[in-house]
């Protein structure tokens, strides 16, 4: 380690660990990782250490590709073959090196002592099995435990975790969830076994504001029951504030300085860290010009899905309007916030708009043109047009092919370019405005971190030059100082070309610095819209109320 890096990196021992009684329960020292890419190393981790004491959460902050989540994976010796850790780190558990236990013993440890929250559901989840199957495979692998009292326990533990009519989700596959209702699902399966250390990587990313601080509060019951500490992984500085008992602030793979959270919070002392703690998203939506026409509309939407409960030879069908008869307009160069809490039927409406899904009823015009009844084909002309950047990067992302691959992809199959070398040109163009070096075209989605790989996912789609864009929430992988930058591209962009947005989150502080207006989304109807200041200023309804007290105040 040169000089320069030694003084820029923050003491290897906590600064209250005289105040501590007992020995950590994790206690690791000058972990390093490199990871061989093609063109070389990434020094991912350098000379990382941490302390995280029984009953108490610790939380590690940082920008995308700081080496949190690579930090977390050490612990849990879940790195990639092509990552190697530095010959003098130590992971103490309970005062054994854990980076000297065989595989065996690691498997073991894992989902039973050590557990772990993933940033990315629908990539950790298997689409082939039940939720149900997959947690009581949880219980039963580290406990001998009948199939009978495994779903007892499981179906105790969906309810725990608030998934609403928890006894059919049991019988449900994850394609059938929607992405908070997946995030959940991995808490529960994490929170199996009464684990000692609970791993949460962005425990909260996927999940509506409401739901947020009942998890988090869920986490901090179970550890006050069990004794159980948590390593908090997240951008969220807000979470970090009121769930966190010691911070510890990375970038570049180093820990730039920790301390007890409210006195970090006071008195941040690493510019990095005075950087993040003023980075919040800010500002407004750019003036709509006068007379702008309407490009997106949609008339009495209805979306209905048949869910099947019972067992093979005695099966039951109910029905489930996702979207119950829904009109909207999206005007040119606006952005139109959809918001609510999860399953309540705004990635399905928002697709249903795209033509992605079957609609059951109702009109959509897309520049003054049905497109409810066209085919495949007739379609197609108009996806380069029409675009859209989904929730989970990973799943959208083909793990086979390289970035520039994946962009060129749309740009070919669109015929958009006048030659490789003008695509290629394209291609690091729509990167540079994402957000990423241009050189990254030959590297391939695994090798990037969550938030990474959201912003290729929105350099794929602004490559294609679309007039409007469905986004799925965009931010909700990134940090705080990125999601200022991407509101900031959006922004530009939408004033230079004319785009248009159905920005869909639960991230109610984003969609207050991006969008124009707001519709508010419960059980698939929209029970508030409006100008988004006056919305989210003054609700009229209960709902909208608690969204709006859960996003700006987040209880502890």
């Amino acid at each position: 380690m040169t000089d320069d890096l030694r003084h820029d990196t923050a003491p290897s021992t906590r600064r209250d660990h005289g105040a501590q009684q007992g020995e950590p329960i994790i206690d690791a020292r000058n972990v390093a990782v490199d990871i061989a890419v093609e063109d070389g190393t990434v020094n991912a981790v350098r000379d990382v250490s941490f302390q995280l004491f029984r009953g108490e959460t610790i939380a590690i902050v940082g920008e995308s590709g700081s080496g949190k989540s690579v930090t977390a994976r050490t612990v849990m010796g879940l790195l990639p073959k092509r990552a190697s850790v530095g010959k003098g780190a130590t992971i103490n558990y309970n005062g054994e090196d854990v980076l000297k236990f065989s595989e065996r013993r690691r498997r073991d440890m894992r989902g039973s002592r050590i557990s772990m929250i993933f940033q990315e559901p629908m990539s950790s989840l298997n689409p082939i099995y039940t939720i149900g199957s997959q947690i009581i495979e949880a219980i039963q692998t580290h406990r001998r435990v009948s199939r009978k009292d495994a779903e007892a326990e499981t179906l105790e533990l969906l309810k725990q975790v608030q998934i609403p009519e928890p006894e059919a989700r049991l019988k449900q596959y994850p394609h059938q969830l929607s992405g908070g209702q997946r995030q959940r699902v991995m808490i529960a399966m994490a929170l199996a076994n009464k684990p000692d250390v609970l791993i949460a990587d962005e425990p909260t990313t996927a999940l509506d504001v409401t739901v947020q601080a009942q998890i988090l509060g869920l986490i901090r019951d179970l550890q006050l029951e069990l004794g159980m500490a948590v390593i908090l992984i997240t951008h969220d500085l807000t979470v970090v504030q009121h769930f966190s008992d010691y911070v510890y602030v990375m970038s570049e793979g180093v820990v730039r300085e920790h301390n007890a959270t409210r006195a970090l919070f006071a008195d941040p002392q690493h510019p990095y860290t005075k950087k993040l703690l003023s980075s919040e998203p800010s500002g407004e939506a750019n003036p709509l010009p006068e007379g702008s026409q309407t490009i997106l509309e949609g008339r009495d939407v209805r979306v209905a899905f048949t869910l099947k409960t019972g067992t093979f030879f005695k099966s039951s069908y109910s029905q489930l309007v996702a979207v119950n008869d829904l009109s909207i307009t999206l005007k040119k160069h606006e952005t139109l916030g959809l918001v609510g809490e999860s399953g309540s039927g705004k990635t399905t409406f928002g697709q249903a708009l795209l033509r992605l899904i079957h609609t059951d009823g109702g009109t959509v015009l897309f520049d003054e043109k049905h497109i409810e009844g066209l085919s495949r084909e007739q379609l197609r002309p108009l996806r380069s047009r029409m675009q859209v950047v989904f929730q989970d990067p990973f799943s959208s992302l083909n793990p086979r092919m390289t970035i520039g691959q994946i962009i060129e992809e749309g740009l070919i199959v669109n015929n958009i370019g006048s030659s490789g070398k003008d695509r290629n040109e394209r291609v690091r163009d729509a990167l540079v405005d994402a957000g990423l070096p241009g050189s990254i075209t030959h590297r391939f989605p695994h090798e990037f971190s969550g938030g990474q790989r959201q912003r290729i996912a929105i350099a794929r789609a602004v490559a294609l030059e679309p007039e409007f864009i469905l986004l799925d929430e965009p931010t909700s992988a990134l940090d705080l100082s990125v999601q200022a930058q991407i509101i900031e591209l959006l922004r530009k962009l939408q004033s230079e070309r004319g785009l248009s947005y159905l920005f869909i989150s639960h991230d109610l502080k984003v969609v207050r610095a991006l969008c124009h207006r707001v519709c508010v989304m419960q059980h698939g109807k929209i029970v508030e819209q409006g100008p988004v200041r006056d919305v989210l200023e003054n609700p009229q309804t209960d709902y909208t109320k608690r969204l709006v007290k859960a996003a700006f105040e987040v209880a502890a």
